[in-house]
């Protein structure tokens, strides 16, 4: 795991898988997960993409190995979006495609419609605009209350479905678990405060929105808003499927990247 420090001081994790041919220049794949996890998350679809791209996988601000930041001054949207910008330079990076992952999707979406000079594409999944509009408000309190890896547990319908690995479901568990719970708040915090469906528009570059055809995290209208407002945008549906379809299907996803970017970009 390598790491840099972004301009107020925090350290922020990520590493490169790169198996592309090495006598071509590659383009970068940036993958941003989902609140309550790691880069980590993505180990099951990095094989197929990193043999055909320089896969960056960054741990936002706060998670897996990236520093936990001070409670002042509050955390933002700009300074999520900033540490990307700055991990961007870090490598010295053109523009780049990006796959955000729920949460990951969110700080994609306001690079993408702040500064579109440095994406390319956007491949979203179970990523709408902003919390506001969901019932995540309602999971403060209960995090609060019984611990971040409990709460999960929990409401763990909510993210996979009935007869999934019971082994890859308690490995989930334990790597959010490893994540500070109060700074969990704070993160889960802001993103129920935001909806910028309004500023979608912004987003020129070529994009596909993969939808949990059976989503738990408000509601798939939001995705039909995301289709509507975003000019150059491909919907995707993973009918019968919860939150986390990354997680659940990450074969799929990584072949569904591959064919959007073949097909866009080829």
């Amino acid at each position: 795991m390598d790491g840099f420090a972004a301009s107020d001081g925090s350290r922020i994790a990520y590493r490169i898988d790169d198996f592309t041919d090495p006598w071509r220049p590659p383009q970068t794949l940036l993958l941003l997960h989902a609140a309550m996890g790691s880069s980590r998350r993505w180990y099951a679809a990095v094989p197929a993409l990193a043999r055909h791209y320089r896969v960056v996988r960054m741990d936002l601000r706060g998670h897996g190995e990236s520093q936990v930041p001070p409670a002042e001054p509050p955390l933002s949207m700009n300074r999520l979006v900033q540490d990307v910008h700055e991990l961007l330079d870090h490598l010295a990076c053109g523009p780049v495609h990006i796959v955000g992952n729920s949460a990951g999707g969110y700080v994609a979406q306001n690079l993408a419609m702040t500064s579109p000079h440095r994406v390319r594409s956007l491949m979203l999944f179970g990523s709408t605009p902003g919390l506001k509009n969901s019932q995540a408000h309602t999971w403060l309190p209960r995090v609060a209350r019984e611990g971040l890896r409990s709460f999960l547990a929990a409401t763990i319908e909510d993210r996979f479905p009935p007869g999934h690995d019971q082994g890859h479901i308690e490995w989930f568990l334990d790597e959010a678990a490893k994540n500070d719970p109060a700074y969990i708040g704070r993160f889960v915090g802001l993103m129920t405060t935001l909806w910028w469906a309004d500023d979608l528009p912004r987003i020129k570059c070529p994009t596909l929105l993969v939808m949990p055809g059976a989503e738990t995290v408000g509601s798939t209208q939001n995705y039909e808003i995301m289709r509507s407002k975003i000019p150059d945008c491909e919907l995707i549906a993973y009918e019968g499927l919860p939150h986390n379809i990354c997680d659940i299907a990450p074969d799929r996803c990584a072949n569904d990247i591959l064919a959007f970017l073949r097909r866009r970009f080829s």
